[in-house]
C-alpha cells in the first residue's frame, strides 16, 4: 500500500513531544483509515492551534473566501486564519502560540495552486521566528517525473505563483519545501514525514488511493491533470467550467460556436485528448445564469497529454476566431493582468504570439527545471 506522511507518523512521534503544535491542514488532511490529521494530532500530541488556508480546515469556505478566526465546531481548538485580506501569513502573535508547526494537505502538483504558498509562507516565517516546520508529505497526483510549462519569473509574484516553478514540476509538497528552504537561503528546522511505497512515474490512478477533492474545484483526477493548462482561462473572459460539474474540463461563453470550436480543436490533433461541443449554464462565476457553448475536454490517455499545450492552443484558437475574447483586466489598480500572474510572464498578452516557438520555449524551461529539482528529491 501506498502511505502518505500521516500514515507514517508513529514514527516522528518524537517530534512532537512536549511541545504546543500548530497544524496547517484542510479536508484532505486524512490517514489511509480516514482518521482526519485534526483528530489524530488531538488525540495523540498537544494540539493547540489550527491554520487555516483557502477554503478553511473542514472545506466549508467557497474560492477566494476571506477567513476568519473561529474555534473549531469538532474540538474547541481555535483556528487562524492564513487567508485574510491583509495578509496570508503567520502573525507573531500566531507563532507564538506555537513551538512547532505541521502541514497536510493534498497538493494538486501545479504552480497556481495556493496551498504550496500557504506552506511556503509558513515554513518562511518559521525560519524566521526560529520555529520548528514539519511537512507530511503527500504524493503528487501527476507524478514525479513529468515537468511542463514555464518557470515563473521574477516579478510576476503573486498568490497564484510566488517561487521559481515550472507550471507542473512533478515534485511533493515535502521536496518543495526542501528546494525553496535551501534555495532561498531560509536555514528553517524542517523536517519532511516521508511518504511509502510511492514511486516517481506513478500517475494518481495507478496508486490504489481513491480520489479526495482537494478543492471543490478539482472533483475529479482528470480535472487535476488538465488544470495545469486549462486555469490559464481564469485569466480570460471565457468560462473555465466553474459552476459546472466538470470546472476547468469545460471552456466555453455565450459567443462560441460549440461545434466549430470541437471542430478547430480535434483538428490539431492534441495528443491523448478529443474535444466535444458542450452547452452549458454555470450556476455561479463568470456567465452565471447565462447560456454558453464550447467544449468539455475528454482525456483518452493519461500519460500522453499534455495539458500545457491543451490550455495555450485552446485560449489562442478562440481569441483568433472570436473578436469579443479578451483578457480580464487587473484586479486592482496598479497590478497586473491575472493572465499575467498565472502565466508567470507577460507572454500570453504579447503581440503576434508565435505559439509553437512559446510552445517550445516552454519546454526547454522545463527541462532546466527539471534537471534542477532533482537534488531535492526524496523517492
Amino acid at each position: 500500500m501506498i502511505l502518505n506522511g500521516i500514515d507514517c507518523i508513529e514514527q516522528y512521534a518524537h517530534l512532537f513531544a512536549g511541545k504546543r503544535v500548530g497544524l496547517i491542514t484542510a479536508p484532505t488532511g486524512l490517514n489511509k483509515d480516514w482518521v482526519s490529521t485534526i483528530q489524530i494530532f488531538h488525540e495523540k500530541f498537544n494540539l493547540v492551534a489550527l491554520f487555516s488556508p483557502e477554503h478553511g480546515v473542514r472545506g466549508d469556505l467557497a474560492a477566494g473566501a476571506l477567513v476568519d478566526t473561529y474555534l473549531d465546531p469538532l474540538t474547541g481548538i481555535p483556528v487562524y486564519s492564513l487567508y485574510r485580506r491583509d495578509s496570508k501569513r503567520l502573525t507573531q502573535e500566531m507563532l507564538d502560540e506555537v513551538d512547532i508547526i505541521v502541514y497536510d494537505i493534498q497538493d494538486v502538483g501545479t504552480r497556481y495552486y495556493t496551498f504550496l504558498y500557504t506552506m511556503l509562507y509558513a515554513l518562511e516565517d518559521c525560519a524566521q521566528a526560529g520555529k520548528e516546520f514539519v511537512v507530511l508529505d503527500r504524493i503528487n497526483p501527476l507524478d514525479g517525473v513529468t515537468v511542463e510549462g514555464n518557470v515563473l519569473k521574477s516579478g510576476f509574484e503573486s498568490f497564484v505563483g510566488n517561487y521559481p516553478l515550472s507550471v507542473r514540476y512533478g515534485l511533493t509538497p515535502g521536496e518543495v519545501a526542501m528546494m525553496a528552504n535551501d534555495e532561498k537561503q531560509w536555514h528553517g528546522k524542517l523536517h519532511v514525514v516521508r511518504c511509502e511505497g510511492w514511486e516517481r512515474n506513478m500517475l494518481f490512478p495507478e496508486t490504489g488511493r481513491p480520489w479526495i477533492m482537494p478543492s471543490i474545484g478539482i472533483p475529479r483526477f482528470e480535472t487535476a491533470l488538465l488544470y495545469p493548462g486549462t486555469c490559464i482561462i481564469e485569466g480570460t473572459n471565457l468560462s473555465e467550467g466553474r459552476g459546472t460539474t466538470v470546472p476547468f474540463e469545460i471552456v466555453g461563453a455565450p459567443f462560441i460556436d460549440a461545434q466549430q470550436l470541437a471542430n478547430d480543436m480535434n483538428a490539431k490533433e492534441l495528443p491523448g485528448v478529443v474535444f466535444r461541443p458542450v452547452y452549458f449554464k454555470p450556476s455561479f462565476s463568470k456567465f452565471q445564469g447565462e447560456q454558453c457553448a464550447g467544449v468539455q475536454i475528454h482525456v483518452l490517455d493519461n500519460r500522453a497529454v499534455r495539458p500545457i499545450d491543451v490550455g495555450v492552443t485552446l485560449m489562442f484558437t478562440i481569441q483568433e476566431r472570436y473578436e469579443q475574447f479578451s483578457f480580464l483586466p487587473p484586479f486592482k489598480e496598479g497590478s497586473r493582468p491575472f493572465i499575467d500572474l498565472l502565466g508567470g510572464g507577460s507572454h500570453y498578452r504579447e503581440n503576434h504570439v508565435d505559439i509553437p516557438a512559446m510552445l517550445e520555449q516552454f519546454r526547454e524551461e522545463s527541462r532546466e527545471f527539471a534537471r534542477r529539482k532533482q537534488q531535492y528529491h526524496l523517492y
